[in-house]
């Protein structure tokens, strides 16, 4: 079965997203919510669960973000700042071992409702960036925006490491796609080998508190180490469900949040990723046809026949790496992964269209720097730990799949429905995930919401936004996301993944909005 896509906000506006506007920053204050009209009024502060007072109550170091600096980051903008969160690892043992949650703040420019928690997705993706994200919107003037890096990931500290950049660098050429017994085995040795990298240079203990269980708890720190009585929460993609958990454990601690590019919460995992394989098949459809009618389209003139050259473009890539001007080349893995990445969003088309080209004529170093972008990796060869981490959190969030006969029913469907990936070497077996070999066990499964519990408990009206030919996040999962937390819904008519903030006047107007004012879009919203 096809790998688990990064479900990555950022990823969708790779062109755009990280662009840094400048912030004002401002000496901290009362940290007010709001009414309705959005103007300040004081409000019950939310309660310190007992034993944590000293993480709530702890004060924030503000300073420069080159402290927190990792390789290969883009420098922050100066009127950025940011600090550390010491939070507990085990929050069953608060006395016990603590890390460290780097956070970035944007801070208000004019009348400050508190601050707005914003997440790009991964899990593994650094969000210190996201500070600056709606920048020309009225949530700089309103809010201190701020950006966190989640426990185990970017300048959060235990950092999750498994591989070195050399054996990620062999990880990435070697190719997996032999499904006969011997090859079946071959993989999941390799899985078991890379469970054991992560168990060296990270260890158990840690790799065993790194799920969405704690990163939600970890953001209730924030919230109180800020001052806010209320958490304000806007999450792209697996954000959503770093929001949904919130909601469902804080509920009385929630202004206004905002889940763009749903997960389903109640959604098995291995449905997730056949999903996830007919909304890349969807937008890989969309950007040939658009392909097709342009030009010097290198996928020909016949759409129906551009599956069969896109295959017979990579196949040779299989024994044999495309040249590059890395010395690296271009192995079939991460030809896969850049064609991937590109689908993303259409600001990504020339350049696949460029790099499909490019492996026409024999060249790979277009799909080279398309899939080091989505593997994290620097101009000098190093890596962030978006993969490990991204691994890690995968783990520990959802029960693995250890069924030989459900796994290869899996890799079936995935091959049905994400066609213009199926190297035709299906076997009706595959190996088992990395998950089924991971060190320490599931913290969270799938489950149904109960809206009226939500409600019950305090949770005011939420609203998520859902894109109609998501790739990597599929339009349904934001219908179920939305039903099961009673929250108001955005339809996004368009080819991409995620859309808030992304210069769309009707669904950003909306947003902003509700954020500010806490006017919730009307019923049935269509963008």
């Amino acid at each position: 079965m096809s790998k688990l896509v990064r479900l990555s906000g950022v990823c969708a506006a790779s062109v755009a997203a990280l662009l840094l506007v400048a912030g004002c920053t401002v000496a901290d204050g009362d940290n007010p919510s709001t009414d309705s009209s959005g103007s300040a009024t004081s409000a019950v502060p939310a309660s310190v669960p007992a034993g944590l007072e000293k993480f709530y109550e702890q004060t924030l170091d503000w300073g420069s973000c080159e402290r927190f600096a990792t390789p290969g980051d883009s420098p922050l903008s100066s009127s950025v700042d940011c600090a550390a969160v010491t939070v507990p690892v085990d929050y069953a043992n608060p006395a016990g071992d603590t890390a460290q949650v780097v956070i970035s703040r944007a801070a208000a420019t004019g009348d400050r409702i508190g601050s707005l928690l914003i997440n790009p997705g991964g899990p593994g993706a650094s969000g210190l960036a996201m500070a600056t994200q709606g920048s020309r919107t009225q949530l700089a003037e309103r809010f201190d925006r701020i950006g966190f890096d989640p426990r185990g990931v970017g300048a959060s500290t235990p950092q999750v490491r498994c591989l070195t950049p050399a054996e990620f660098d062999a990880e990435r050429a070697d190719v997996d796609i032999d499904m006969t017994p011997e090859g079946i085995a071959d993989a999941e040795q390799d899985s078991k080998d890379y469970a054991a990298a992560c168990v060296a240079n990270t260890g158990t203990d840690f790799l065993a508190h790194v799920g969405t269980y704690e990163v939600v708890r970890d953001m209730d720190v924030i919230r109180g180490a800020l001052g806010d009585s209320e958490l304000n929460f806007l999450g792209f993609s697996y954000g959503t469900r770093i929001g949904s958990t919130y909601a469902e454990t804080f509920p009385q601690n929630v202004r206004a949040m905002v889940l763009d590019g749903a997960l389903d919460p109640n959604q098995d995992v291995v449905d997730e990723v056949v999903l996830q394989g007919e909304g890349f098949q969807v937008a890989f459809d969309a950007f040939v046809a658009d392909c097709v009618s342009q030009r010097d389209c290198p996928l020909g003139s016949d759409p129906a026949q551009a599956r069969e050259t896109l295959q017979a473009l990579l196949e040779p890539l299989i024994d044999n790496p495309a040249d590059t001007t890395d010395p690296r080349g271009l192995s079939y893995g991460d030809a896969i992964t850049g064609v991937q990445q590109a689908l993303y969003s259409q600001q990504l088309w020339t350049t696949l269209r460029m790099g499909l080209s490019g492996l026409a004529d024999g060249r790979g170093d277009a799909l080279l720097s398309l899939a080091d972008q989505y593997e994290g990796r620097n101009d000098d060869g190093t890596y962030s730990n978006i993969n490990d981490a991204f691994n890690a959190i995968r783990c520990v969030d959802d029960p693995a799949t250890t069924d030989r006969a459900e796994a290869g029913e899996a890799d079936t469907r995935y091959r049905e429905a994400a066609p213009f990936l199926d190297d035709g070497r299906g076997t009706g077996q595959a190996p088992l995930d990395l998950c089924a070999f991971w060190p320490v066990p599931a913290t969270g499964s799938p489950h149904e919401l109960d809206p009226q519990a939500l409600a019950d408990a305090g949770l005011p009206t939420l609203v998520v936004v859902s894109t109609t030919q998501d790739p990597a996040t599929p339009y349904q999962a934001g219908v179920d996301l939305a039903k099961q937390l009673g929250a108001a819904l955005i339809t996004f008519e368009g080819t991409q993944h995620t859309v808030v903030l992304d210069g769309e006047p009707c669904v950003d107007d909306a947003v902003v909005n509700y954020l500010v004012y806490l006017k919730v879009p009307e019923d049935g919203l269509t963008c």
